[in-house]
């Protein structure tokens, strides 16, 4: 184990080297803060912040959540509260922290309605951070640790890591082939768009009984499933 923890400090410290990478942390957190922010705010102010319509699982979901009155308010302040802390390097630990279990769940959530929305981009870059300041997170692991002296900004390699470049190409890639090809059959967003998908499926009609079930009659995603497998 204490061969594993020499391992990461050893690997972090490397990354922690590279001006490239320090860059590519500011624009993640600069990015994150920015998707919370307005989202954050629509909610505190109590409005909807959805234009999807309620027969949408996701945009059911989403006006059941618009009334469950002060636990909306407190997700848009933990989400406000998390975006600012981001944005100041000396809590910008704590902001990927708050931030991470709010991002997940919305992940999770945009799997499991097949909403076309935030999937797993979000949650990369929320992780990125949270290795990136792995020489903090890595005290309340149950280990014995010792503190790492890191490289001031003077001190920072201009050496382009293109072996993380290639990498998060390759990662975005396949998190969209994943993402795009995980359901054969989607609620989309609106109408017309999930009839599109229709041409391409083996069964048109069935296909288009079920934005019909989801759009028009507002039946739930797991009866229109139904009935879409039994045609």
């Amino acid at each position: 184990m204490s061969n594993l923890i020499s391992k990461l400090d050893e690997l972090h410290l490397r990354a922690r080297k590279n001006k490239w990478l320090w860059l590519f942390a500011l624009f993640c957190r600069i990015t994150l803060a920015a998707g919370f922010l307005p989202s954050g705010f629509v909610k505190i102010m109590g409005e909807r912040f959805t234009s999807l319509s309620i027969n949408h699982p996701m945009g059911n979901y989403l006006e059941a959540l618009h009334y469950t009155g002060y636990y909306y308010t407190f997700i848009g302040v933990l989400q406000i509260t998390a975006a600012i802390l981001l944005l100041i390097p000396r809590t910008a630990l704590l902001g990927a922290v708050i931030y991470f279990p709010i991002i997940l769940n919305i992940c999770i959530l945009s799997f499991a309605v097949r909403f076309d929305g935030s999937l797993l981009s979000s949650p990369l870059a929320n992780l990125y951070l949270l290795c990136w300041d792995y020489h903090k997170l890595k005290f309340i692991l149950p280990f014995n640790q010792s503190p790492v002296q890191l490289p001031k900004f003077k001190e920072l390699s201009n050496k382009f890591p293109f072996a993380f470049a290639g990498g998060i190409v390759a990662t975005v890639v396949t998190t969209v082939l994943v993402v795009v090809n995980l359901y054969h059959i989607k609620p989309y967003n609106t109408l017309p768009e999930c009839k599109k998908q229709c041409q391409n499926t083996d069964k048109p009609e069935a296909c288009y009984n079920f934005c019909e079930c989801i759009h028009t009659n507002g039946n739930t995603l797991n009866n229109c499933l139904d009935e879409y497998e039994a045609e």
